[in-house]
């Protein structure tokens, strides 16, 4: 029975109605596997993936070529054909056909799939016809599209397709990976075969073809089958003649008349295909946007530039821009204005002073904690937007612009607020009453997005282009006759409508928090912090320039003696860096070991080395090099972290980080340039960069303030297990306590290596290990790992409860919730690929704990610095690092902070098993560590 994939959205459409017009309909179609199979082996060395571990390389590629092909072919209407299965109807007649090609790769399983799923999105025809291969519906499309009046593309890696080849049908066939294509018309391939299209099955039937398991003609190439269907003029002729072909070849026909005669009926593409689709049905639609933008986030593709080569093949993008960029009505024009010397206090008061939203747009740099201010734009609620140039301002409206950037009764939206606002503080202005971030609010919606561009968010929910178009055609048109310049006038466009974006999409992306409940954790939360976060980089922390600069002639000089040492260990000098020279070393002169295979022969990273360290018979010289190796790569490591801190001290003496709210899905902070999240703190030599870290001047020290096992209370709060909560309460050591419980022994009796598996276990769990994970650990068996975790389910039920419902509630709702009610999206935990399934599994055992810890520890950053403003404390947070808080206290205030900071810490969040938190106080980082 024929089957088709139809989209979510359609036109009516049809080729008479495009040949009426004058124009005549242009027609793509797609071999699907065969493009899909192309683009993996193109980019199978790319290494892409999601996080849940699904590999992407096909889906990128696939949808990256149909969109060079979309914008290089303009077609009026587009199909793709997807084989069903290897079976077919050539399967029953010849059993072997195919049958030598090797299994799928593990790495494509599953993409197929996702690409039809993108083309779904993409309002793009799929079809598929049981016993049948995609080729066959190819051929009776094109063949019902070419009687119909259509110009017809067929996109294929199959060259079986050039017997379709007519002055109406060209092949578009992939010569380069899919980057590069070969336009087959019936000149082409006369040229390349000197055959004729029709000939050209005649032709393959002879040659064979090894990739469909079709056997030749032994002694018998191209240029001989080539020549004999030149000579007899077909396939059949010559059949029909065989006796008269001369020679060894002609026995060797003779003797394979019968396999060559299967060959051309396998060959032969079937035209008549049943299908339920006929080809004005496959006119090209609009893309469901949206959909597209959930389909790409969820496969994690990131580039900007990527998603605007698909906007701009979108055949619906002039439509739903005319449709819904304008905010008024058709031809509706910003009322534009760039305010001259002495205009901008009226401006404001006339446009931006009453309670409607006004968007900020703010041209200028940032970075490092400081930055300028090149340009503003506003647009307020009225339809009206102007521009300033921050440099013809006189003192009044320098004055009134001040007053209202800085009034909270003044509503704002900013995109990515916390730079501008960088920017803003630097020239002398505060900026306040920001009731949204955009940036902020996009990441609510979704956590799993990487990318938050304004452009690209405009696109994808107010469906409009952030650009000028001056005659209005879909987007808003800009009056600048105003501007004195042209430069003025392009910059003063820009921003301005930028701003008017930003404007309309705070409103449209409040709309959606409040229906998904999130928009208090934007007001309440996000935006408070984004304040707090912005002091603190502009504050940074005070770097100590020449105890850094000792530490990296330090490792420098530790790095220098590890190469020597590998080089002794070898006898000769080598590239302690290559890959390629560390296998020759050490699986051809040394002989050790295989370690996992890769591509270019066997793994040589940290994990392998360490692993071969452990190895039993290893010789002398060979520990000597793995040592020398480890010891190498440790070092450099550490150079290159205070290679980067020395690159950030400011001229202030400070280090100043920069804070992501929008990177991690869990909702946790991350920090750059530098990451100080990166700063290793589990070696002694790793603690010495942490004393790099030092008091400023005027300041008494530092002090840092943990919370203590915060997963775990978590866990023990949302499993609301008696026993975890009563481990907790007993107030002994909790590692201590459980160990005593899963294996039956009396707390004294409790050994390190007991606590040691425990304390791994009780955090695997909170992190969604598996057994197998745990083994690997603790280097103990599987079964062992497997007994251990039930052992622990016997004394903890309730953990073992919580950890099953929550997958399962987030397998029926698609997403799980922290204790605040921030979600985390995991479509793969319905996925058919069990990879991604397990995957999207674990991070579902993990992101309410982790995102609830996230959370709680920006509750309390908030409380902390609430507490220190209204106390009038001179003494300041200026680190958040994972789940510590550094602060700079000033003399005389140590105590009365620390009980601050214990008491707004302790009291984030009512916890079964509470909150407990630790300080330490001293006069570097590390000093105040605890």
């Amino acid at each position: 029975m024929a089957s088709t994939d139809a989209p979510q959205a359609s036109v009516t459409s049809s080729a008479a109605s495009g040949t009426s017009s004058g124009v005549r309909p242009r027609l793509l179609l797609l071999d699907g596997h065969s493009l899909a199979y192309r683009a993996f082996y193109a980019l199978k060395e790319a290494a892409m993936s999601t996080a849940t571990g699904q590999p992407t390389q096909a889906v990128y590629g696939f949808t990256s070529m149909l969109a060079n092909v979309l914008r290089d072919e303009a077609p009026t209407h587009l199909g793709v054909a997807f084989d069903v299965s290897r079976k077919s109807f050539r399967t029953d007649r010849f059993p072997d056909y195919k049958a030598n090609r090797s299994a799928t790769p593990d790495e494509f399983k599953g993409q197929v799939e996702l690409i039809v799923e993108v083309l779904e999105a993409m309002g793009i025809r799929t079809m598929r016809v049981e016993g049948f291969e995609a080729d066959d519906v190819i051929a009776t499309v094109s063949t019902q599209a070419a009687e119909e009046g259509f110009e017809v593309l067929i996109l294929t890696g199959d060259r079986d397709s050039l017997q379709l080849v007519t002055p109406d049908v060209t092949v578009l066939y992939p010569m380069m990976g899919v980057s590069k294509l070969h336009r087959f018309t019936p000149a082409a391939v006369e040229e390349k075969y000197q055959l004729t299209p029709q000939q050209y099955p005649d032709f393959a039937a002879l040659r064979g073809d090894p990739s469909d398991n079709l056997p030749g003609i032994p002694g018998v190439g191209e240029k001989t089958a080539a020549k004999w269907i030149r000579e007899f003029g077909s396939f059949q002729e010559l059949v029909e003649r065989a006796d008269e072909v001369k020679g060894k070849a002609g026995q060797n026909l003779r003797d394979h008349l019968e396999s060559v005669k299967l060959n051309r009926e396998l060959t032969e593409l079937v035209r008549d295909v049943p299908l339920e689709v006929a080809p004005g049905d496959l006119a090209r639609v609009a893309y469901d946007r949206p959909e597209v933008e959930r389909v790409l986030d969820s496969l994690e593709f990131r580039n900007d530039n990527f998603r605007d080569r698909l906007w701009a093949v979108d055949p619906g993008a002039a439509v739903a821009s005319a449709e819904e960029a304008v905010v008024v009505e058709d031809g509706f024009v910003l009322d534009t204005t760039v305010l001259e010397t002495g205009e901008v206090a009226a401006w404001l008061a006339g446009h931006a002073s009453g309670a409607a939203r006004t968007g900020v747009a703010v041209e200028g740099s940032w970075g490092r904690g400081t930055g300028a201010v090149t340009g503003l734009a506003f647009a307020a609620g009225d339809g009206t937007a102007a521009y300033v140039d921050p440099t013809v301002l006189d003192e009044a409206d320098d004055t009134a612009l001040a007053a209202w950037l800085a009034d909270p009764e003044r509503p704002k939206a900013v995109h990515d607020a916390k730079g501008p606002m960088l920017a803003l503080r630097a020239h002398g202005w505060d900026l306040d009453g920001v009731t949204s971030d955009t940036a902020l609010g996009a990441y609510l919606v979704l956590p799993g997005q990487r990318s938050f561009a304004l452009e690209t968010l405009t696109q994808r929910f107010l469906h409009r282009e952030l650009k000028v178009d001056e005659a209005a055609d879909g987007q808003l048109a800009l009056d600048m006759s105003g501007a004195e310049d042209d430069e003025t006038a392009a910059k003063g466009e820009a921003l301005m409508l930028a701003a008017r974006a930003v404007v309309d999409l705070a409103d449209a992306l409040d709309e959606r928090l409040e229906s998904l409940g999130q928009l208090k954790l934007l007001r309440d939360m996000e935006l408070p912090l984004m304040r707090v976060l912005c002091a603190m980089e502009g504050l940074g922390i005070a770097a100590d320039r020449e105890y850094l600069d000792r530490l990296e002639t330090q490792f420098g000089a530790a790095v220098k003696q590890a190469t020597e040492q590998a080089h002794t260990a070898v006898g000769r000098e080598f590239n302690l860096g290559s890959p390629k020279q560390l296998q020759e070393i050490l699986f051809g002169e040394f002989d050790l070991p295989k370690t996992k295979k890769i591509k270019t022969g066997y793994t040589t990273d940290a994990d392998a080395l360490t692993w071969l360290a452990t190895q039993p018979g290893i010789p002398e010289p060979a520990q000597d090099l793995l040592a020398a190796l480890l010891r190498h790569r440790d070092q450099t490591k550490l150079r290159t972290t205070v290679e980067g801190l020395v690159k950030t001290v400011t001229d202030d003496g400070r280090i100043h980080t920069t804070f992501h709210q929008t990177v991690a899905a869990t909702g946790r902070l991350s920090s750059s340039d530098p990451n100080l999240q990166n700063i290793p703190i589990r070696t002694d030599e790793g603690r010495l960069i942490r004393r790099s870290f030092v008091v400023g001047e005027g300041y008494e020290g530092l002090m840092t303030a943990d919370y203590s096992q915060i997963e775990l209370r978590i866990m023990a709060h949302l499993s609301d297990d008696e026993a975890l909560i009563a481990a907790f309460a007993s107030g002994e050591d909790l590692h201590n306590t459980v160990a005593s419980a899963v294996f039956a022994v009396p707390r004294d009796r409790v050994d390190a290596e007991m606590r040691r598996k425990i304390k791994a276990m009780s955090y695997g769990l909170a992190y969604g290990l598996s057994a197998f994970g745990l083994s690997q650990q603790l280097d103990i068996t599987p079964d062992e790992a497997r007994k251990l975790m039930a052992n622990y389910f016997e004394r903890f039920g309730g953990v073992r409860d919580y950890l099953r419902t929550v997958v399962e509630e987030a397998r029926q709702t698609g997403y799980t919730e922290t204790v605040f009610g921030r979600r985390r999206y995991l479509p793969d935990l319905t996925s058919d690929n069990r990879q991604r399934r397990e995957m999207a599994e674990r991070m579902a055992l993990n992101a309410p704990i982790q995102g609830s810890a996230a959370d709680i520890v920006k509750v309390a950053m908030l409380g902390v610095d609430k507490a220190l403003r209204a106390g009038g404390f001179g003494s300041r947070i200026l680190l958040q690092v994972h789940d510590e808080l550094v602060l700079e206290v000033v003399p005389g205030e140590r105590e009365r902070v620390e009980a601050l900071v214990r008491e707004e810490m302790a009291g984030a969040y009512p916890l079964s098993a509470p909150l407990d938190v630790s300080v330490g106080f001293g006069a570097t980082w590390e000093d105040a560590g605890h």
